[in-house]
């Protein structure tokens, strides 16, 4: 347990750091210093931006197997109270990405001991949350000259226990948008509300109007999602706000929904500059595409689950949650999984706490998946 307790110790480091997304000048030198402690005749690294690349030479490599974590933050204020809680004032790593990280670490601590026949590719991509890394760190030239013939990865999932994991082929995750809209009016004094255009009004009227896209342009057995989760507005109580801001999200479970959403929006969006008098403009965020696992693959990693896991494998439904990842698997053929570790607070809570021991577990199963790909 010695070795598997250096990957916990190593999550709780990394935690307490936590940096958002192409700010990750700590977090990459952290791994930097760690990697260099690797026995290095088959390692090569890379750094693009924030991120690393460190390829395994393989002994008698026939492909390339690519694995994927993810190294920034949220922009969330830790409530854990633990006693590695987060040093960066209003940081946390909120989804697990200290997890995410101390996992491959661990994997990459084995094969650069014991190289598989294969090449192995490690990925520590920045900016998973925002503004997105995964497809600018795929056009790079770094990771080109290193182009992998397989990508995994994994997130972890507070719903389901230590010792679970959760898996499907094909749609895992849900297309996303990001959605940010500004309304601008005409400011004036609460008393005379007819010489203003009230923009706290007019926001607030397109929220609930928002929904009615869901409600009556979307297939009832479809699933589409708009979430609204920040609105800003006015300066005082008494005075009638000139401009207002609705900051969300859009998740959809295909492209050509998410399609619908955006025109329908546009369209409300002239309706009400029309009837409120007002300017409603869209600003650019990050969109990321479906996470869509590959078949034969998903189905290969199903099989080894239920060889030498049994216990562990549980068939999922998709789900409404973005990640980046999805434009690894629309190159390169490959999976996500759901790596339960039990906690009763969700992903972006400021309370999560994933129960360590599924490091050490998901450690052994990669491992164990890995070299049954690659057997020398």
């Amino acid at each position: 347990m010695t070795e598997l307790n250096t990957f916990i110790k190593l999550r709780r480091e990394l935690h307490l750091i936590p940096e958002l997304g192409y700010e990750e000048t700590q977090t990459q030198q952290f791994l930097l210093d760690y990697i260099a402690t690797l026995p290095q005749a088959n390692l090569e690294v890379k750094t693009w931006r924030t991120g690393i690349l460190v390829r395994v030479t393989g002994l008698a490599p026939k492909k390339t197997i690519g694995y994927r974590t993810d190294i920034d933050a949220l922009p969330i204020t830790e409530e854990t109270e633990l006693p590695f809680t987060s040093l960066h004032k209003g940081k946390m790593h909120a989804c697990g990405h200290d997890c995410h990280m101390s996992i491959a670490l661990g994997l990459l601590t084995n094969f650069a001991a014991k190289p598989l026949s294969d090449n192995l590719l490690f990925v520590f991509q920045p900016a998973e949350e925002g503004p997105g890394g995964a497809k600018p760190i795929m056009e790079s030239t770094e990771f080109k000259e290193w182009w992998p013939d397989l990508m995994l990865g994994l997130h972890i999932a507070p719903e389901y226990k230590v010792g679970q994991i959760a898996v499907k082929p094909g749609l895992l995750f849900a297309n996303t948008s990001e959605l940010f809209i500004s309304f601008k009016g005409k400011g004036g004094h609460a008393a005379y509300p007819h010489l203003a255009n009230d923009m706290v009004v007019a926001a607030s009227a397109f929220v609930g109007q928002m929904q009615t896209i869901i409600s009556r342009n979307i297939d009832p057995l479809d699933s589409a999602v708009i979430t609204i989760g920040q609105i800003r507005g006015g300066e005082a109580q008494n005075v009638i706000a000139e401009e207002a801001y609705l900051d969300g999200t859009i998740r959809t479970l295909s492209k050509e929904t998410m399609n619908t959403v955006w025109t329908r929006l546009k369209q409300l969006a002239k309706g009400w500059e029309e009837a409120y008098q007002c300017e409603v403009n869209f600003h650019a965020g990050s969109d990321y595409m479906e996470v869509d696992n590959d078949e034969q693959e998903t189905s290969k990693f199903i099989h080894y689950l239920q060889k030498q896991h049994p216990e562990s494998y549980v068939a999922c439904k998709e789900a409404m949650t973005g990640e980046d990842f999805g434009y690894f698997l629309e190159k390169i053929p490959g999976f996500m999984f759901w790596l339960g570790v039990d906690s009763e607070y969700s992903l972006h809570h400021a309370k999560l706490n994933p129960n360590e021991a599924a490091i050490p577990f998901a450690i052994d199963v990669l491992t164990g998946y890995l070299e049954s790909l690659s057997e020398i």
